[in-house]
This record gives structure tokens, C-alpha cells and sequence, in this order.
């Protein structure tokens, strides 16, 4: 299987050269890192460039929109391969990560979606929250996941035969690793594993959070949109 790694950028000067080496030492020859700038205004895209200058491999894009969402949906839909990783700027991937998660799919030809857990850690890789699985109590389902979102995108993976099914994101649900995931839970093909393959970074710079700081309000209007798009998106694609 051959491996797509879709990773939106903004403004991560200080720790992009160490996520993308982490990724490139475990990617085979015909693999990608596709990444979509949101405009960097710092020195990201030129790191990146001085990348695509020695390596096929890393192709830049940027985003037409602004936001998180429609700059993951530019990468995502670009990519090209079997598997879809999805990666944020500013984290680490264990060295073990990809042909874990390959083993995975390998094993579940049923399984279109695999997170795995991760490890919180501060600027220096210190960990600050062992287990994000523990953290936000983490499991597939539907209906959980609309009560209480335990899905995060770094962690996540999918089959490319999800992405007529995911894209377009909608830009009304609270966040694109969300909607992922619950597409996948509408056709009982999410898969989360308990290995931690990646040391997830926070700064004071980190555009998502752990926490969700929504209003009540907030959550019970997409709460009521996401519900609505998830049951147009099955009947859709059933």
C-alpha cells in the first residue's frame, strides 16, 4: 500500500524541519507528503521549498480559503495514494508510526478510518498528558462522538475510498477531523488502536486545542448540523 501524508501549514517555522524529518525517514519511494500553506507569513514555505528542492516526494500547495478546514481539504484532496495520513505542523511521529498503522489495514480490509492515541507534550517533547485516549475517553460511535468529540486529526489515517465520501468538508461542522471520523462511524469502519504514534505538540502558537471551549449554544446547534449532514452524507453514499 502506498502512503499519502496530508499536512496543512501556518506559519510553523520554529518546528516544521522536525515533524517533516520524522515523516520522510518512514515513507517508501513512491510515497508522498502533500502540504497545503494557509498563507504562511513566516519563513514555512521556504523551509518547505529548500525540502521539494532535494525530495520528489514533498509537493506545496496553497490554500485557495483560509481555516483549518479548507487548508486540510486542500491537501487531502490532492493526494494520490492507497492511505491518507493526516499531519499537523508542529508534532512528531514515532518511528514506528506508519508501518504500524499499515499493519492495521492490512489485517481489517473492512476498516476505512484508524486513529491511534497520542502522547501530549509541551515545546520539548515533555508529555503532559500521557494518553489522549484516557484524556477525552476515546472510542468509536456515532453517538458518542456527536455528545462528546473524541476524534483528533493528527492521529488519523483513511482509505482513499473515504474521500468521495468526506470531501467537501462541510465548513459548518466544528472541525474536519470530526466529520472524518463520524463518516467513517456511519458505515462501522472506524478503527481506533491503542498505540501512542505520536508525541502531539502544544505551544502557544498551536491553532487546535485539547480542549473544546465551546459554548452551550455552540454545541447544541452542530450538534443538530452535524446530525443533519452525517444522515444526507449516508443516504448520499449508501
Amino acid at each position: 500500500m502506498k502512503v499519502s501524508v496530508a499536512m496543512a501549514t501556518y506559519n510553523g517555522e520554529n518546528y516544521i524541519k522536525q515533524q517533516i524529518d520524522s515523516i520522510l525517514s518512514q515513507l517508501g519511494s513512491e510515497d508522498e507528503l502533500i502540504i497545503s500553506d494557509d498563507h504562511s507569513s513566516d519563513r514555512t514555505a521556504s523551509i518547505i521549498e529548500g525540502y521539494m528542492k532535494e525530495d520528489p516526494r514533498v509537493k506545496l500547495f496553497m490554500n485557495d480559503e483560509k481555516g483549518v478546514t479548507s487548508n486540510f481539504e486542500n491537501a487531502i484532496k490532492r493526494t494520490q495514494n492507497d492511505i491518507i495520513f493526516l499531519s499537523d505542523q508542529d508534532d512528531v511521529w514515532k518511528p514506528e508510526k506508519v508501518q504500524t498503522v499499515l499493519s492495521y489495514y492490512e489485517k481489517n480490509p473492512q476498516v476505512l478510518m484508524i486513529m491511534s492515541d497520542i502522547t501530549v507534550v509541551d515545546n520539548e517533547l515533555n508529555p503532559t498528558i500521557e494518553s489522549f485516549y484516557a484524556y477525552r475517553g476515546s472510542r468509536a460511535g456515532v453517538i458518542k462522538n456527536i455528545v462528546k468529540n473524541s476524534y483528533i486529526g493528527c492521529a488519523m489515517s483513511f482509505r482513499k475510498e473515504l474521500k468521495q465520501q468526506i470531501l467537501p468538508i462541510p465548513r459548518n461542522v466544528p472541525m474536519h477531523d470530526m466529520w472524518i471520523g463520524l463518516v467513517a462511524d456511519m458505515k462501522k469502519a472506524a478503527l481506533l488502536i491503542p498505540e501512542k504514534l505520536i508525541y502531539y505538540r502544544r505551544h502557544n502558537s498551536t491553532v487546535t486545542t485539547v480542549e473544546n471551549n465551546s459554548t452551550l449554544k455552540e454545541k447544541v446547534i452542530w450538534r443538530f448540523q452535524i446530525s443533519t449532514l452525517l444522515i444526507k452524507s449516508y443516504l448520499k453514499n449508501r
